[in-house]
Order: C-alpha cells, then sequence, then structure tokens
C-alpha cells in the first residue's frame, strides 16, 4: 500500500522537496550575501528625511476604515461578477436572480453608508 501511495504521488512529494530546498537556499544566499553594517539612518524608525513629528501610535477616524471596507466589498463584487458575466448562458434564471439578490444587498449596504455620511471629509 505504501509503494502504491509513493508511485502515485512521487512526482508531487519531489516537487515539494525541491521547492522546500529551493525556498531555503534562497534565504540562505540572501543572508549571507546581504551587508552586515547598516547605516544608522536606515535603522531609524522613518526613513521619509525628517525626524517623526510625534507619537505613531495615533488615533486614525473610522472614516478610513469605512472606506477600506468599502473597497473590499466593492473588490469582491467585481470578482464575483466576472465569472458570473461569462457563465451566465449556462446558469440561467437562478443564478441570475441569485446574482441580482447579491447585487441589491451591496447596494443596500452603498446607500446606508452614503447616508450616514462615511464617504464626506470634512
Amino acid at each position: 500500500m505504501l509503494f502504491e501511495f509513493l508511485t502515485d504521488y512521487l512526482s508531487i512529494i519531489i516537487f515539494v522537496f525541491i521547492a522546500l530546498a529551493l525556498s531555503i537556499g534562497f534565504i540562505a544566499i540572501n543572508y549571507a550575501a546581504s551587508p552586515k553594517n547598516p547605516d544608522p539612518e536606515k535603522l531609524s524608525a522613518y526613513e521619509c528625511g525628517f525626524s517623526p513629528f510625534s507619537d505613531s501610535r495615533i488615533k486614525f477616524d473610522v472614516r478610513f476604515y469605512l472606506v477600506a471596507i468599502l473597497f473590499i466589498i466593492f473588490d469582491l463584487e467585481i470578482a464575483f461578477l466576472f465569472p458570473w458575466a461569462v457563465s451566465l448562458g449556462n446558469i440561467g434564471l437562478l443564478g441570475f436572480y441569485s446574482m441580482m439578490a447579491f447585487l441589491f444587498i451591496l447596494t443596500v449596504g452603498f446607500i446606508y453608508e452614503w447616508k450616514k455620511g462615511a464617504l464626506e471629509w470634512e
């Protein structure tokens, strides 16, 4: 039984070992070839050319997170719309109405955030 398993999956096992060896080899080469004496400015907290103004742990406005969530929502919407549009002829009315329900839910969420003023900046 073990021999049959190895004959069936030998190419995959070899591929995994080669991938692991290459990954470890690249990391070792990078570590060996990298410079070991970094510049003091390189070790500083900021590399933008000037010292930081204040603490880096300031609170962000919640609108940044709302815009990020909106981006993720519409990114997922596009990711679902492309395969749906390609296979629209094969999925029939059930696929069409399920996507319309999905788009309706996303539209309701977008209108809710718009009415709450999450997209307006001061």
